[in-house]
């Protein structure tokens, strides 16, 4: 088979060289036929009435041959119509909602063995892919209002934790108007986490969308009737309720009725985590992931003449409805505290105070995370863990124990989850004195003192005395910034007469206070 530069080779030499055309067969090692077809072709174009279209279409053209006489070897008409068959058999299933029934390639081509027919695999896909060539669907180019239509979908994103590959479930927003996106990490993709996702996302924006576009997922679908008609989960129902807005679910399998948001899924999910994909706390990683929507809301969208998100969705704002409060997504279960004063709650165990044990106690689990009740009264909340067999635990809820049996405290696994400082604190300046580091404790709780004045008052206390460290100094120092209020309270007749403790806190903070005068 000759090409192009073969072509051009034969018309330079026999009209700009002048050689015969058998030198140039020979040449060539082109047969004298092909030499005198192409140049007779040539000609014929040259010399033709018609050289302006010839000029049109090109002079230069590939070399062709002729094909329209050859028959298929293999593929003869019969199985032509057996493959066609097959297709249109999975056009019936397809109509029927038989979709994961379909014949693949794989599957059509067994059927044609099993007729005798001897075809291979690789001609029976080429068929199929001139048969789509010609059903190819035709979509129409839509245009949004402003604060008429946002989009909604999952996505999965792996990335590490503390060291340890997890897999997360990635809830993605993005607006039909103005490409205005927003993304939030969850471990699950269930009915708590889909309405905490929407209640973040419309406090990111500032107000709720006309109409919310899903797919056919299950936390939004509750079954389907017929073929075409979904009904909704009450979870949806009740969100929708709230935020007064529609609702409108995609044709099954059409992804790209909600193109917006499907480019989005996987647009954020490489631009937030291609380049960085390791943090300390999910948290750190939905920090991370909201500075990268933040940056992507604020950049220059070639499709709308350089605006950005942001610009855009300013003129959606107005459009938006605002509600008075946001929507609080949960359910109800109850617990009863164990010998350990822990709940449990799917597997994972959570602390309560030490004088609820064997009490039965109200829980709001949420997405992201328990509140515990008793009486109706508010006693704590912990971050839901998603864990299997896991421990939560608050040493505060064990004060009042460990100060009856401070032994218990050194390999206590409410001990173990304090942060390192406290740790440190402990193993520095009260190794032999556990009830001195609960007691404490007990007074940063009753006080409510956060731990980093605890941090603060042992770095004042060492420019004094940095070898003498002691629970009662700590204190005084904490005590410094209130040592009028102590003043006054103590001259009052209604007023309790300090402890011995007390006392001695005043009179440490008396000795400092002379110590940093001087």
């Amino acid at each position: 088979m000759i090409n192009m530069v073969d072509k051009n080779q034969i018309l330079i030499k026999f009209y700009r060289e002048g050689k015969s055309k058998s030198r140039i067969s020979s040449e060539l090692s082109i047969s004298r036929k092909t030499v005198r077809r192409y140049l007779s072709e040539h000609e014929e174009e040259i010399m033709s009435h018609d050289l302006s279209n010839h000029l049109e279409h090109g002079l230069s053209n590939k070399p062709r041959y002729n094909v329209s006489s050859r028959r298929k070897r293999v593929l003869t008409n019969e199985i032509e119509d057996a493959i066609r068959y097959c297709l249109q058999c999975n056009k019936e299933k397809q109509n029927s909602g038989m979709r994961k029934q379909l014949m693949k390639g794989i599957d059509i081509h067994n059927y044609l063995q099993e007729l005798g027919f001897q075809v291979g695999y690789t001609t029976v896909c080429n068929f199929l892919r001139e048969q789509k060539k010609f059903s190819h669907e035709s979509f129409i180019k839509q245009l949004y209002s402003p604060g008429d239509v946002c989009e909604f979908d999952w996505g999965v994103a792996k990335i590490y934790i503390d060291g340890v590959l997890q897999t997360f479930n990635l809830a993605v927003f993005t607006s039909a108007y103005s490409n205005f996106r927003f993304a939030k990490l969850f471990c699950r993709q269930d009915t708590l986490a889909f309405g905490q996702s929407h209640i973040d996302f419309f406090s990111y924006s500032g107000g709720v969308f006309k109409e919310m576009v899903y797919d056919n997922m299950r936390v939004v679908v509750k079954r389907f009737v017929g073929l075409t008609e979904r009904e909704a989960t009450s979870g949806l129902l009740e969100l929708s309720s709230y935020y007064k807005f529609g609702f409108r679910f995609c044709n099954i399998r059409k992804g790209n009725e909600k193109g917006h948001v499907e480019r989005s899924v996987e647009y954020i999910r490489r631009r937030a985590f291609s380049s960085q994909d390791e943090f300390i706390t999910e948290e750190e990683a939905n920090e991370h992931l909201l500075k990268i929507c933040n940056k992507l809301n604020e950049s220059p969208q070639k499709l709308q003449s350089g605006k950005t998100a942001l610009e855009l969705f300013a003129d959606e704002k107005p459009n938006l409805f605002v509600p008075k409060y946001p929507y609080k997504c949960f359910k109800n279960e109850h617990a009863k505290v164990d010998k350990y004063s822990t709940i449990s709650y799917k597997t994972n165990r959570y602390s309560v105070p030490d004088f609820l044990v064997g009490r039965l106690l109200d829980l709001k689990i949420f997405a992201e995370k328990i509140n515990i009740y008793y009486n109706d009264e508010f006693v704590c909340g912990h971050k839901r863990s998603y864990g299997l067999h896991s421990w939560t635990m608050d040493i505060n809820h064990y004060l009042t124990t460990l100060k009856r049996k401070p032994g218990a405290l050194k390999n206590s696994l409410a001990f173990s989850q304090l942060s390192d400082y406290m740790k440190k604190i402990r193993v520095e300046y009260f190794s032999d004195s556990a009830k001195d580091f609960i007691e404490l404790l007990l007074y940063c709780k009753d006080k409510k003192i956060n731990f980093d004045n605890v941090k603060k008052a042992i770095t004042i206390i060492k420019t004094i005395t940095p070898t003498s460290i002691s629970k009662d100094k700590i204190l005084a120092v904490i005590d410094k910034d209130n040592e009028n209020t102590i003043a006054k309270n103590t001259s009052q007749s209604d007023v309790k007469k300090p402890t011995e403790s007390e006392r001695f806190s005043i009179e440490n903070l008396n000795q400092l206070s002379n110590l940093l005068k001087q």
